[in-house]
């Protein structure tokens, strides 16, 4: 099947493309100087802070510190994949995708456009069979009793799947061909033939209420079915299958985008009918989960969309777990101006029978009322110990203290320790680190300031990203080549590329490390404001490479200095030794 999108087409797509132009027409920009500026999309402010530089193809917010390329821009405020992202960008510019092979092409039928277009098939007859079925009586009174009127029964495309074993497959399933996409697409189960026979195929969903799943563009996908009247299971999905992926979407997200975002929250509920009843209501902020627990890719789509989450489950045991569970996952991306909320419901009340009995207004309230994070965990934990013996104390800190350092560094972080500090007596050091900075495998807090202190080698490579043009300007370019230290294989690629492309811009180089496990550190340095004025950055740069050589020296000088100890040097080894140990001592005259 077709494979990755070629890199070198990536760098051709970032020279035609104008973040400029791509950012100004979802987020209206005002020329200041040499940059353009806004009120930034991904927080709220009142002050613009949100910058575009046209020379560097690069976006920078300094208040929530949001920063990337076009592509990063079109996946963080329209939420989409890496690959939609190039599509969009590509399609605006005229530019075709090209794919490498990675193995053999699918099969006639098969490819992931046939599939979208079976499955829009599938949903209409879905529809029309709740509409025309002698037997779909059954299903329209189960969706009266519910509450669920017409026109919003139609919004969400809910539907009916006959209590038969091939409706499905004799409407649309006319040649090999198209059963084949119906099987890949999960709209079909194969039964394997006894003795021998050839397998039979029939409908995965019969006798239950269909509701489509959109993915996050709103293009259906999959499909959940309610049964009528007894049976297992009560809830049906689709399968993971080319189009569908339950731990990447969530039901109800494509509709919900906009007042997500106008009401600064997201709701996560636990069902479709959970959903459909509070937008009936006017609640159109809700979501759910497709019959699995909440994963960081729902998070971070969610996070993209508005800064609160609230998690509404029924107050069962069940349903604190899942909220545990739900919370424990989203420590990882509590990055600062980032909320979460815990809202649990009535025994044997749901949001439906909430919104119906109490109305949206008293429903609004309780989900503003939610307990925050904070509050949630250490009350969870602190049921579980003794908090009037000291021992129960100590073990409050030891379940506490893996979750909160699971969190990006932060503000938020340190007000979790400094509470868990004045629940247990135990002194801040104790607890954690002020300051542990980024963990491997946790992606760093992008709201993080990009004012700190760099090490030599990043400041090197920041610089270099930022102004590619100085590359070719620098006085002693072999010091880069000769460079052995921690990142310096990185240091010479973004210096080749900007020597051998003089019209190189910073999201080019940024865009060349998407695939390698440094990209978002890459792209943190080229943010990073060093606050060097543009004639003074060749000499910051010379100065800065000097400095790294003084530090590689140091270090190998060192390391012959601890062989020398344990066995005798070579000939060259001794002379270079002693090359070393001549230029330290002619440094340290010349000052």
């Amino acid at each position: 099947m077709a494979g990755r999108i070629p890199s070198d087409f990536i760098d051709s797509l970032m020279a035609r493309v104008d973040i400029v132009d791509i950012i100004d027409r979802r987020v209206p920009l005002t020329r200041k100087g040499k940059e353009y500026q806004a009120c930034c999309p991904f927080h709220e402010e009142k002050t613009p802070s949100f910058t575009v530089s046209p020379s560097k193809q690069f976006y920078h917010c300094f208040g929530c510190g949001a920063h990337g390329t076009a592509v990063g821009f079109l996946m963080d405020y329209a939420n989409l994949s890496f690959v939609e992202a190039v599509e969009e960008l590509a399609e605006g510019v005229g530019m075709p995708v090209p794919r490498e092979e990675s193995g053999p092409a699918p099969p006639p039928g098969e490819s992931p456009g046939q599939l979208l277009g079976i499955v829009e098939e599938a949903s209409h007859w879905f529809q029309q069979q709740l509409r025309r079925h002698p037997d779909a009586g059954k299903a329209i009174d189960y969706l009266k009793g519910r509450g669920l009127d017409g026109q919003t029964c139609a919004a969400f495309g809910v539907g009916f799947a006959p209590d038969g074993w091939d409706g499905l497959t004799s409407a649309l399933g006319g040649n090999d061909t198209r059963r084949t996409q119906l099987l890949k697409a999960g709209l079909l189960s194969r039964k394997e033939g006894d003795g021998g026979a050839a397998p039979r195929l029939y409908d995965r969903f019969r006798g239950r209420i269909i509701f489509p799943i959109e993915d996050h563009r709103g293009r259906v996908v999959a499909f959940g079915g309610r049964i009528l009247g007894d049976g297992e299971p009560k809830y049906l999905n689709s399968p993971e299958t080319p189009l569908f992926h339950k731990g990447a979407e969530l039901y109800g997200l494509h509709r919900a985008r906009r007042a997500i975002g106008q009401a600064g929250r997201s709701l996560v509920v636990e069902g479709y009918m959970d959903v459909i009843s509070l937008a009936q209501f006017g609640v159109d902020n809700a979501v759910a989960t497709l019959g699995t627990a909440t994963t960081r890719t729902h998070l971070q789509r969610l996070f993209r969309l508005a800064p609160e989450i609230v998690f509404c489950f029924d107050g069962d045991r069940a349903g604190r777990d899942a909220a545990w569970k739900a919370m424990q996952v989203a420590m990882a991306e509590m990055q600062d101006g980032r909320q979460l909320g815990f809202l649990f419901l009535p025994q044997g009340e749901d949001p439906d029978t909430i919104v119906r009995g109490e109305g949206p207004d008293a429903f609004q309230q309780r989900v503003a009322e939610a307990l925050p994070l904070d509050r949630f965990l250490f009350d969870t934990l602190s049921a579980q110990v003794d908090m009037s013996r000291m021992d129960g104390k100590a073990r409050l800190v030891s379940l506490a203290r893996p979750l909160i350092e699971s969190m990006p560094e932060s503000a938020l972080r340190q007000l979790m320790r400094d509470r868990l500090s004045s629940l247990t007596g135990v002194r801040g050091e104790s607890i954690g680190p002020a300051d542990a900075g980024p963990r491997p495998g946790r992606r760093a807090n992008r709201g993080a300031a990009s004012t700190g202190q760099l090490s030599l080698m990043a400041t090197a490579i920041s610089l270099l990203l930022q102004h590619p043009k100085a590359a070719s300007g620098l006085a002693r370019p072999e010091l880069i080549e000769e460079m052995r230290l921690q990142g310096g294989d990185h240091l010479r690629r973004v210096y080749k590329r900007a020597v051998a492309n003089p019209d190189i811009t910073t999201a080019r180089l940024v865009e060349g490390f998407r695939d390698s496990d440094v990209y978002e550190y890459i792209e943190r340095l080229a943010s990073h404001d060093h606050q060097v004025q543009d004639g003074s950055v060749a000499r910051v740069l010379d100065d800065t490479l000097a400095r790294l050589e003084d530090l590689q020296n140091e270090e190998r000088r060192a390391m012959l200095l601890e062989k020398s100890r344990a066995q005798p040097l070579a000939a060259d080894e001794k002379d270079e030794l002693r090359s070393l140990l001549d230029r330290k001592r002619n440094r340290l005259e010349a000052r």
